[in-house]
């Protein structure tokens, strides 16, 4: 265990200097939502003393990356659970900074004391914490209890479940979506919503000439939707199974065409003028659709609630499926976002309460109103018969196509585990940026792609043999 840590530490160490480029707060697209309340208030009924007296006066620590509105609502959910849970639990809600910031702090960490009992952690830091081993699976804590995991939304789960075992519960998930400008495309008189690629090129030259856009799509350039792409294609991101059978040790769009096929249609946008460069990252091009500049956007779904207050009813904003490769793509969506994770410190008293404390946030009166408050998914299939949640889709209906998209999907398009996500994410931006400026192919993208993520993988596989 001690080798295995050291050389976890080796590899943070080497990788930190990549992590900057990472939003600030997600790591996959999910944007906190700009609406601002004086108050946070939850109508989640009092928390049932289920654990053994054990649990009396017991203080778990919890890590988060949930700032502003996000974190307000983490804040009342705490402050809630302290003051019914009859069990003698206190939860200590510390925001840590960005995703990056509380992953690398917990490499940091002393073994066996990591400061925290619970984190929550970016859907792309999975395969490192599975191998870890710094870890009680969620699966332990669910059998143990005999909790039932078909309360969890099945194509939520399957991202963060590999052989069998739920390593982490889901907590704050969302997938993207496109969102376009009603007006614009009254204007232009297309009625039918682009739903590829392909398809959003058919329809460019109208929404700029008809519909008076100065964009047609503010396409950010970000790895998260390049991995969505690849998964509409059904096809895998990396070998051994999406690393889900076993660590990856190569990635494989560059094998099975996925990767060329998809840079060839988005170069094929920007040389044509329909997705010029609007800057690297999931937000990149919601400030263009916001001001009514783009017809179409890409983003989360967690950025629903932040487009419609920015926009503030200057045009109505649509919600559509986020766009396939090819017309003829039949795959689904990843989720993103992040999920909750128990901390092995040796300390079984601190283990049940933080099970305690996790059923709580994924309760359907929690996940109804953290989803009313926030914009992700509830993670929790009761949630959608609360009347929080119902009052939400009535006042936001846009955010249907979230629900619709998700439960279309399969959890085969759950998506690619893969223990240097952070810098393959940077890597396949830095490519993708570079083929749009210099004009250059996307066979060579992909391979130099392929060459520097396969190198890292390399490294940190030899580091923790």
């Amino acid at each position: 265990m001690k080798k295995r840590a050291v050389s976890f530490c080796m590899a943070a160490i080497m990788a930190a200097g990549l992590l900057s480029g990472c939003s600030s707060q997600t790591g996959s697209g999910n944007t906190a939502a700009s609406e601002t309340k004086e108050e946070v208030t939850t109508s989640a009924a009092p928390v049932a003393a289920e654990t053994s007296g054990n649990t009396q006066k017991t203080s778990i620590t919890f890590w988060h990356s949930m700032g502003g509105v996000n974190g307000k609502a983490i804040d009342a959910l705490v402050e809630k659970f302290n003051k019914e849970n009859t069990s003698g639990i206190t939860v200590e809600a510390q925001y840590q900074g960005s995703y990056d910031d509380a992953i690398n702090k917990l490499k940091s960490a002393q073994i066996g004391n990591m400061g925290a009992d619970l984190v929550q952690i970016y859907d792309i830091g999975t395969r490192f914490m599975i191998d870890s081993g710094w870890v009680v699976p969620m699966q332990q804590l669910i059998d143990e209890d005999k909790w039932d995991l078909s309360q969890v939304e099945p194509n939520i789960a399957a991202y963060y479940t590999v052989n069998g075992t739920l390593y982490s519960m889901p907590f704050n998930s969302s997938t993207p979506i496109l969102y376009y400008n009603k007006d614009i495309f009254k204007k232009a008189g297309i009625t039918e919503i682009p739903d590829s690629l392909p398809g959003i090129e058919r329809v460019g030259d109208d929404l700029l000439k008809k519909g008076g856009a100065g964009e047609v799509i503010s396409l950010g350039i970000y790895g998260w939707f390049f991995e969505q792409f690849t998964c509409k294609q059904q096809a895998n991101y990396a070998d051994n199974g999406n690393g889900r059978e076993s660590a990856a040790t190569d990635v494989d769009f560059d094998k099975n065409g996925a990767g060329v096929k998809t840079l060839t249609a988005w170069k094929e946008l920007s040389t044509k003028g329909y997705a010029p460069n609007v800057g690297r990252g999931g937000d990149a091009g919601l400030a263009d659709f916001s001001s009514g500049k783009s017809a179409m956007t890409l983003g989360s779904t967690a950025s629903l609630k932040q487009i419609l207050n920015d926009v503030n009813g200057k045009f109505e904003v649509g919600t559509a499926y986020f766009p396939k490769v090819s017309d003829d793509d039949k795959g689904g969506v990843s989720i993103g976002g992040g999920s909750l994770w128990a901390l092995n410190n040796n300390d079984a008293n601190k283990q049940k309460a933080v099970w305690e404390f996790v059923k709580f946030l994924v309760s359907p009166e929690s996940q109804a109103f953290w989803n009313s408050q926030t914009g992700y998914f509830p993670i929790t299939t009761a949630a959608h018969k609360e009347p929080v949640f119902k009052d939400n889709i009535a006042k936001f209906p846009q955010f249907q196509t979230a629900i619709d998209q998700l439960h279309d999907s399969t959890p085969q398009s759950a998506g690619a585990l893969l223990s240097v996500f952070p810098e393959a994410r940077q890597t396949v931006e830095t490519e993708i940026e570079n083929m749009i400026n210099n004009n250059g192919t996307p066979e060579d993208a992909v391979k130099k792609m392929a060459d520097s993520i396969n190198k890292s993988i390399a490294d940190y596989n030899l580091l923790n043999k």
